[in-house]
C-alpha cells in the first residue's frame, strides 16, 4: 500500500482523543479515522500528521547520550538507546525498555516529543533506556507491533550491544510505555511470563494512560487488528482475563492515569482487576488531578509532569 503524509498541527491530546472516538466509513472499502489516517478504496494510506525525525544526540547539561541501532533490517525494526552520565568505566544502571504511544498507528521513537522525553527520563531515573521503534498499523496490522517489540527484547537479551553489555544491569529490567505503548508493554510482559526460555528477568512494568478496551466495540482496534478475537481479546481487554493477570512474572507494577483522561476508567479497571487476581507483586497507581491523556508528553516541564516523572523515577530505583 502506498503511504502519504499530510501535515496538520494538531496537539497530540486532541488527536488521540478524537481518533479513539470517531470512526467513519465511506464509499467502497475506504475508511477514515480522522484525524489519524484515512485509507482510500485502493488501499492507499494517508496520515493527517507528519512525524518529524530528530537524530541521536549528546546533552552536555545532563550528560545523556543516544544512538540508533537496527534490530531487524528486513522489517525496519530499530531502537534508540539512551545512556546516562557515566562516572566510572563499568558503572551499571537499570535497563528500561520504553514503548511509544500513538494509537498503534502514528509516532516514533525518533520523533521530537519522544526523544526529548526519553532524554529527560534517562537523566532523572539514571537508567539505560531502549526506546523501541516498531512498525505501524494499518500497513502492518497488529500484532506486528507486539512481535517487533518482542524482537527488540530478545536482541537486547543477547548482551552483545556494547552500551548494554558494559552498563546495563540485567538483573533490574523494566518495561514502560504510554497509551498504546502501555498496551504493548503489558502484552510483552504477558508473553515473557509465559515463555520458559525468555532470557531476560523482568523486574517491573509502568503503564502510563494505558489504551485498553472496556468490553465495548472499538472501531480503531477492530480495524488495526483484523484477526482480533473481539471486544474481550486478551491483548486489548486484559481485565476480562484475571487469571492471565495473576501470572504476570514480575515483582512490581505501576499504573498511571490522569483525572481528565478519557481512558481513566480503563486504567483503574486494570489496576483493580490485577489487585483482586491473586497476583502477589507490589502494585501501585498514580492519578494526576486536572490533567488529560498523555499531558506529560505535551508539556514536559510542567509541575504536574514533574510529579509524574518523580513517580516513575521512584518506581525504577
Amino acid at each position: 500500500m502506498a503511504l502519504h503524509f499530510t501535515h496538520l498541527n494538531f496537539p497530540l491530546l486532541f488527536l488521540i482523543t478524537i481518533c479513539l472516538c470517531i470512526n467513519s466509513t465511506f464509499a467502497g472499502k475506504a475508511h477514515n479515522f480522522y484525524p489519524f489516517f484515512k485509507v482510500d478504496a485502493d488501499g492507499s494510506v494517508h496520515r493527517y500528521q507528519e512525524i518529524k525525525f530528530v537524530p541521536p544526540s549528546y546533552n552536555p547539561q545532563t550528560g545523556v547520550q543516544s544512538k540508533d541501532v537496527t534490530i531487524l533490517s528486513s522489517k525496519n525494526v530499530s531502537a534508540r538507546l539512551y545512556l546516562p552520565k557515566i562516572s566510572s568505566k563499568n558503572q551499571k544502571f537499570p535497563l528500561l525498555f520504553y514503548i511509544h504511544g500513538g494509537g498503534f498507528c502514528i509516532q516514533s521513537a525518533f520523533s521530537p516529543m519522544y526523544d526529548s522525553y526519553l532524554h529527560r527520563l534517562t537523566a532523572e531515573a539514571n537508567v539505560v533506556a531502549v526506546s523501541i521503534d516498531y512498525r505501524l498499523a494499518p500497513e502492518h496490522p497488529i500484532p506486528a507491533c507486539y512481535d517487533d517489540s518482542w524482537a527488540v527484547l530478545n536482541w537486547a537479551a543477547q548482551g552483545t550491544e556494547p552500551w548494554l553489555k558494559q552498563h546495563a544491569n540485567f538483573s533490574r529490567v523494566f518495561l514502560a510505555g504510554d497509551s498504546a505503548g502501555a498496551n504493548i508493554a503489558h502484552n510483552l510482559m504477558v508473553r515473557a511470563s509465559q515463555g520458559s526460555h525468555f532470557l531476560l528477568s523482568l523486574t517491573g512494568m509502568a503503564l502510563v494512560d494505558p489504551y485498553f478496551g472496556n468490553g465495548e466495540p472499538d472501531g480503531l482496534w477492530t480495524y488495526l487488528c483484523p484477526k482480533s478475537n473481539g471486544i474481550d481479546d486478551s491483548r486489548f481487554n486484559p481485565a476480562a482475563h484475571p487469571r492471565m493477570l495473576s501470572k504476570l512474572n514480575c515483582s512490581k507494577i505501576l499504573v498511571c492515569t490522569a483525572s481528565k483522561d478519557f481512558l481513566r476508567d480503563r486504567a483503574w479497571t486494570y489496576y483493580e482487576t490485577l489487585k483482586k487476581s491473586g497476583w502477589e507483586g507490589e502494585l501501585g497507581i498514580k492519578e494526576i488531578e486536572g490533567e488529560g491523556h498523555v499531558f506529560h508528553l505535551l508539556n514536559q516541564t510542567s509541575e504536574k509532569a514533574k510529579v509524574l516523572m518523580n513517580s516513575l523515577v521512584h518506581f525504577l530505583v
